[in-house]
């Protein structure tokens, strides 16, 4: 008598799914700690993988050629890194300055609200005051969270070398399982598969990239024309916000515009400075991208 397979009811197959969705979300919560930089590790090593290979194709030793890559990779996030803190410096410095500037600004805008809605002054101080103190009150429990954050994410940053430098070293074998895990008949298949997955990424990466740094290049072209302060790092900052997809472009513009504010006799520099924004966006989703 041949064995028959059990026919499960309908809603017993969407409940059994749904606990296994659950009981896999819950996994990837638990262990976030080590997927996230995995995740992370793998896209790198993705990237640095034909560096490595180069290093290699001139008779270095698979170690030596691995070590040198993430030398430089470090170097250049170093470099980069310590271009953001010698431009983000100036910044900072010329933040009391900006606030004195804008707290003016405030000061203009609340008289004219008073005036043509009939509120007090004193009212609108009052709110802005109690505003304020919430704001501070809260700032505790923020900084404390941050802190944590910041913590985990060096933490985070420790582990990714680790795993980028295993993963590099291990490909083959890692390849090799996959070939394996697919069966004999599959080996060729599979093969062209993950060599076209991996040229995938890495053509993506190097294209997004290439056009972060046009946008950086464009966006501080464009400010330093309307002669705004600080162009080169809010031109990085913008093209770095420009990643993020639909609500990046609004805030990458939203800085400039505030600075252009506070620093420009006129408001309609910050309308210039979204013209700018909004003609290079133009340009980068019609031609760039």
């Amino acid at each position: 008598m041949k064995n028959k397979a059990i026919q499960l009811p309908y809603y017993v197959k969407i409940s059994l799914v749904f606990m296994g969705l659950y009981v896999f979300i819950s996994m990837l919560y638990i262990a976030q700690d080590i997927i996230v930089p995995l995740i992370f590790s793998i896209i790198i090593a993705i990237v640095l993988n034909p560096i490595v290979e180069f290093f290699e194709r001139k008779k270095i030793n698979k170690i030596i050629s691995i070590i040198i890559t993430l030398i430089l990779a470090f170097l250049v996030i170093a470099a980069f890194g310590t271009f953001l803190y010698l431009r983000g410096s100036v910044f900072v410095e010329s933040w009391p300055i900006l606030v004195k500037k804008f707290t003016d600004i405030l000061n203009q805008i609340i008289t004219w609200v008073s005036r043509y809605f009939t509120i007090s002054t004193y009212k609108i101080n009052i709110w802005i005051a109690t505003t304020k103190s919430e704001v501070i009150s809260n700032s505790s429990d923020v900084i404390g969270q941050t802190l944590f954050s910041v913590g985990s994410g060096i933490v985070v940053i420790g582990l990714i070398p680790v795993y980028v430098f295993m993963l590099l070293f291990y490909q083959p074998h890692l390849l090799e399982f996959f070939r394996i895990l697919f069966g004999e008949t599959n080996r060729e298949e599979v093969s062209i598969i993950i060599t076209e997955i991996r040229s995938l990424v890495q053509r993506y990466l190097v294209g997004l990239i290439i056009q972060t740094a046009i946008i950086a290049v464009l966006y501080t072209t464009g400010l330093l024309i309307l002669g705004i302060d600080y162009a080169v790092i809010l031109g990085v900052i913008g093209a770095m916000l420009n990643m993020i997809p639909y609500i990046g472009a609004f805030f990458a513009a939203s800085l400039p515009m505030m600075i252009a504010i506070i620093t420009k006799e006129s408001p309609i520099s910050a309308l210039f400075v979204l013209a700018v924004y909004v003609f290079i966006q133009i340009v980068d989703n019609n031609f760039i991208v």
